[in-house]
C-alpha cells in the first residue's frame, strides 16, 4: 500500500504539544505518512521553555539528504528553524525539490520566548520565503515580517494580501491573537482571491501548538492533492476541533493544570 508522504522540518517539543510531535499526530489523523528532519530539541511544556538545543548542521543535512532522495514527498512544512545557518542549509537542500513548501514562520513561543535567533528573520525573508508556496503567520509574525502593527480586521486583510504579493505565495494570516474579539477571523490570500474563515473565541488556558497544528493540517491537505482553498478550509476546521477537544491534566504537587490540543482526530474534516 502506498501512502501520501509529508515532510516536516522543525523542532522537537518533549511535551508533544507543538513541533515535530504535533505535526506527526496531525499527519496521522489525515492518514499521511509523516517524515521528519529535526532542527532543535526543546525542553518545554505549554507553560514554560526550559532550554533549546540546536542540532549541528551536519545532523540536519544528513536527515534531509537521506529523506529527500528516498521518499516521494507530496508536501513540505517548515517550523522552528532557529538560526540563519540552519535556514541557509535547508534552502540549499530544498531549492530544487518540486514539492510545495509551506512555511510556518515561527519566531516567538506562546510563553514569549524567542525561537528565532537574530539574523535568521532576514534569512527567512531573503531565502526561504522565495522558495515557498504557502505562508501561515499569526498576527505578531506578520507584524515582524512587514515591520508594522496590525490592529484591525481591515489591516489584517491588507497584510494577508501584501505578504502574498511580496513573496508570491498563498498567505493564510491567522487572527487568533486578536483576543478582544468574540469571533476570530482568518484570511487566506491566494492568487487573486481573499477567503475568510471564522471561528468563535474559546476560553482555553493554553493554546500551545495551535500554529504547528494548523500548518501541519494544511500541509497534509496539500499532500492529499486538495486544492489550496480546500486544504486551508480543512486545516481551519481541524484546528478548531483540536482546540475544542483540548486535553488537561493536573500537575502533581501543584494547583496548576496543563492543557494540550487534541490532534488525534479520527475523521479530519473534508471541505
Amino acid at each position: 500500500m502506498t501512502h501520501s508522504t509529508a515532510l516536516t522540518i522543525a523542532g522537537s517539543d518533549c511535551s508533544a504539544g507543538a513541533g515535530i510531535q504535533a505535526d506527526l499526530k496531525t499527519f496521522s489523523s489525515y492518514k499521511i505518512h509523516g517524515i521528519t528532519a529535526l532542527t532543535c530539541i526543546v525542553a518545554e511544556t505549554p507553560a514554560t521553555i526550559q532550554s533549546i538545543h540546536p542540532l549541528p548542521l551536519s545532523v540536519v543535512r544528513d536527515q534531509l539528504e537521506l529523506l529527500l532522495e528516498t521518499y516521494p514527498i507530496g508536501a513540505i512544512k517548515t517550523g522552528m528553524l532557529y538560526s540563519e545557518a540552519h535556514i541557509h542549509l535547508i534552502c540549499d537542500l530544498l531549492e530544487a525539490h518540486p514539492a510545495p513548501i509551506l512555511v510556518d514562520p515561527i519566531m516567538t513561543a506562546s510563553t514569549g520566548d524567542k525561537l528565532l535567533l537574530e539574523g535568521a528573520r532576514h534569512a527567512m525573508i531573503e531565502r526561504l520565503l522565495p522558495l515557498s508556496s504557502f505562508l501561515t503567520p499569526n498576527i505578531p509574525e506578520a507584524c515582524q515580517l512587514l515591520g508594522r502593527q496590525i490592529d484591525t480586521c481591515t489591516q489584517q486583510q491588507e497584510a494577508a494580501r501584501e505578504l502574498a504579493q511580496q513573496f508570491q505565495v498563498g498567505c493564510y494570516l491567522k487572527g487568533g491573537h486578536r483576543i478582544d474579539q468574540g469571533q476570530h477571523q482568518d484570511f487566506f490570500a491566494y492568487e487573486q482571491s481573499l477567503y475568510s474563515f471564522q471561528s468563535p473565541h474559546l476560553e482555553i488556558q493554553q493554546s500551545h501548538g495551535t500554529g504547528c497544528t494548523f500548518a501541519a493540517a494544511f500541509t497534509a491537505g496539500l499532500a492529499q492533492k486538495m486544492t489550496p482553498k480546500d486544504a486551508a478550509a480543512s486545516a481551519h476546521q481541524f484546528t478548531l476541533e483540536a482546540l475544542k477537544e483540548s486535553l488537561s491534566w493536573k500537575i502533581p504537587g501543584k494547583e496548576q493544570r496543563i492543557h494540550h490540543l487534541n490532534q488525534t482526530q479520527k475523521n479530519p474534516p473534508t471541505p
